[in-house]
């Protein structure tokens, strides 16, 4: 009885040091909840093992700031640590690693103010006793937790989510600059605020929440209006290089459609005369003129089913047909499900098709093929790249080693980077190969994605 006497008393007094020693492993339930709201609202994927991870680091960062740093700097440790680990943990966007940190301290803020002023009210203590004594701040860290889920139950109930691009570059700096000084404005309002609580009037208590969440309302607007015109921007240009297609396409068809009595009449003339091997290689010809028109009709967004791939396989078809380089495409996968960032896939095709051009445009026979296909067996997606080349010297290692390029000129300076950067990007993802091969007419790239 006594024991139970001195533990009752111990849980009811006051003491900074011992209520931190006990709340501090709730740093793994904290870091969890708040993964669950800011995941789910910006749509960041993520793996089990991702996961664990955050929470793990965030609690431990967390533990170490109550017991180790002294208040105020422990607020701005975790100012500073949240996006850090969201950027580096789950490879998003700088954009969303932000944002997610001022969610955390929106709904940390909208929960705690009238909760701890409840609390107060209530029990007619300080926000000192409330915060320092063990079984005060437990009670209080366990509404505050339900309440932290049920907010999260709201989201998903209700599929709340906010529509942000990994990549905005309308006024980007300006946009990081301004969410940045938001999370110092808001942390610094947080710590003010439950400093100080005791003495702030209950107005200015209520004034600073409405400001607070008004803050993040306009913020998200903002940033839907960027995303949304970003989009619509991206969509434009798709349309422009879609009609711009078309419009080949058309020429090509009635070129084709003009000249079809001829190209009968020609094949009559070789087989009258029995001459095989010219009607061979004048059948070659009329095949590659077939083949061409073939590669228009898959310059279409719906075989093209992604917009960013679509943008990049159009432009960069007009730019080798312009050097006289023929491009046959073979699609044979559906682009919607490609398992790994798309503005990274894009940058390293964008790299492999460019040195393909500058390789092919150099030969007497012009030819890139470009070929995207899924192996089901070994459940992988294959982007492959092969063009002609002149140096069958070259070394299929040090191409990709930092500044080695092949031209001697004075633009060399600013190559010899892309295939390094592919080769950096292959090394940190566990799901991508790259497979480098040349045979005596072809050099091919494989680039692979592991589902």
């Amino acid at each position: 009885m006594e024991i139970l006497q001195t533990l009752c008393s111990v849980l009811t007094t006051e003491n900074e040091g011992l209520t931190n020693i006990i709340i501090s492993p709730l740093a793994f339930i904290e870091a969890y909840l708040y993964m669950l709201i800011f995941t789910n609202i910006l749509k960041i994927s993520s793996t089990k093992k991702q996961k664990i991870l955050y929470v793990i680091f965030f609690a431990l960062i967390a533990m170490i700031n109550i017991l180790f740093i002294p208040s105020p700097y422990n607020t701005f440790v975790n100012v500073l640590m949240c996006p850090i680990l969201v950027f580096i943990i789950f490879h998003t966007s700088l954009l969303k690693a932000i944002l997610s940190e001022i969610i955390i301290y929106v709904v940390s803020f909208v929960i705690d103010t009238p909760l701890i002023l409840t609390a107060m009210y209530l029990f007619k203590v300080s926000s000192i006793t409330i915060s320092q004594t063990p079984l005060y701040r437990l009670v209080y860290c366990s509404i505050s937790y339900l309440l932290i889920l049920s907010i999260y139950f709201l989201f998903i109930k209700n599929k709340i989510k906010v529509l942000i691009l990994d990549k905005i570059n309308i006024n980007s700096r300006f946009l990081l600059l301004n969410l940045i000084l938001g999370i110092l404005a808001i942390a610094l309002q947080y710590y003010i605020e439950f400093t100080y609580i005791n003495y702030l009037p209950i107005f200015l208590v209520i004034l600073s929440l409405f400001i607070l969440i008004l803050y993040f309302v306009i913020s998200l607007y903002s940033l839907y209006r960027t995303s949304t015109l970003e989009i619509t921007t991206a969509k434009l240009e798709e349309e422009k290089l879609y009609n711009q297609t078309l419009t080949l396409l058309y020429d090509n068809i009635r070129g084709f459609k003009h000249d079809f009595n001829n190209i009968v009449q020609g094949i009559g003339g070789y087989i009258s005369t029995n001459n095989m091997e010219d009607l061979k290689e004048y059948y070659s010809e009329v095949l590659d003129d077939c083949q061409r028109v073939n590669n228009l009709t898959l310059l279409s967004p719906e075989v093209i089913n992604n917009p960013a791939i679509y943008s990049l396989l159009t432009s960069k078809y007009h730019v080798a047909t312009e050097l006289g380089i023929k491009v046959n495409l073979e699609i044979f996968m559906d682009l919607s499900t490609i398992n790994m960032k798309i503005y990274e896939l894009t940058r390293i095709l964008g790299i492999l098709i460019d040195n393909a051009i500058e390789a092919a445009k150099q030969c007497d026979e012009k030819e890139i093929i470009i070929t995207f296909r899924k192996d089901n067996k070994k459940n992988k997606q294959l982007f492959i790249i092969e063009n002609t080349y002149t140096n069958k010297d070259v070394s299929i290692d040090e191409i990709f080693e930092k500044g080695k390029t092949s031209k001697k000129n004075e633009d060399a300076k600013s190559h010899g980077l892309g295939l390094w950067e592919v080769r950096q990007a292959v090394k940190k993802n566990k799901n991508l190969d790259l497979y480098t091969t040349k045979s005596e007419k072809y050099f091919k790239q494989q680039f692979e994605i592991y589902c």
